[in-house]
């Protein structure tokens, strides 16, 4: 049972903003079609699910999501499509709350199936969730709040030898053995900023000062850690083809290596599935001007053999 302050946020004060990256792309790589039933794992705000819903007429789609303000806002952005907590019957939209390593793939269900690993805006943008290191907020990086572990249990428990791995093998940072270091020099950190100020104290002022703030890997491979993402990705990739119909199609994106390598040679290497992209689609100039987050997103697609 949650505590009160792990509920979702009132939906009137609820402020769950994801522009949804890759939007036409996604519709025409699913061959969305009238009265398919669609699998969104990582429905966040919704955007995707709604280009799916009205791509074509008497579609239903199947909401995952491991956060609940997600969901909620979710329910929020979809109400006028019929929702349901239970399988749908008028409802066009089911919800429900998992992560997708977790749900149940029922074979033979979907005719697509689409994954957005990417962190909402919401998710950044939010301070007291602790995504990010632009305002003081404690220590969380929870998707699911639910969940025990907490990046301030990383950071002030873990070892050195510990903490200089994730960094370097999750957040591809190789001064993770001196940013490891300092971080337990300075411990207990109890908020982002603290721990931003740890990193950036750590490393040499041209580093400090280049194109990215040099907390950003350490805080990637802190969120990958405590949502166990890559672990829940390896688990996804296996479940999810044989859930899709014959011709059924799969549609994952992928914001960083780390995760692209895994899908790709996860949906290459799949007996049930034919990979429909060589090369990853990415966005276009004219959505990179609109919405800069999709610079980094790969979109790859392939299809349920006959």
């Amino acid at each position: 049972m949650k505590s009160d302050s792990q509920t979702p946020l009132d939906l009137e004060e609820l402020a769950f903003s994801h522009i949804s990256v890759l939007g036409r792309e996604v519709i025409e790589g699913l061959a969305v079609r009238p009265g398919g039933h669609y699998l969104d794992v990582t429905v966040g705000g919704g955007g995707h699910s709604r280009l799916i819903l009205e791509a074509a007429r008497d579609v239903q789609v199947t909401a995952v999501d491991q956060d609940e303000d997600a969901l909620a806002a979710a329910r929020k952005e979809l109400a006028e499509f019929g929702v349901s907590e239970a399988p749908p019957k008028e409802a066009r939209v089911q919800f429900i709350y998992s992560n997708f390593a977790d749900y149940e793939f029922i074979p033979n269900t979907f005719d697509g199936i689409l994954a957005d690993l990417g962190v909402s805006s919401y998710h950044l943008d939010q301070a007291e969730r602790g995504f990010s290191f632009r305002q003081a907020a404690n220590l969380d990086m929870r998707m699911d709040r639910g969940r025990s572990l907490t990046a301030a249990d990383v950071i002030n428990n873990w070892d050195e030898s510990e903490l200089a791995d994730i960094f370097f093998k999750y957040g591809e940072e190789r001064l993770s053995r001196r940013i490891a270091r300092r971080i337990v020099e300075r411990r207990p950190l109890h908020t982002t900023t603290e721990l931003a100020d740890a990193i950036a104290s750590s490393v040499p002022p041209k580093y400090r000062y280049g194109r990215i703030h040099p907390a950003t890997r350490v805080f990637q491979a802190l969120r990958i850690v405590v949502n166990d993402e890559l672990k829940s990705l390896e688990t996804f990739l296996d479940k999810a083809p044989n859930a899709l119909v014959p011709g059924g199609r799969i549609a994952i994106i992928s914001f960083h290596s780390l995760e692209d390598r895994p899908v790709k040679h996860g949906l290459r290497n799949s007996p049930l599935l034919k990979v429909l992209t060589k090369k990853p689609i990415i966005a276009t100039e004219e959505e990179i001007n609109q919405n800069p987050r999709s610079r980094s997103a790969k979109l790859r697609i392939a299809e349920k053999l006959l």
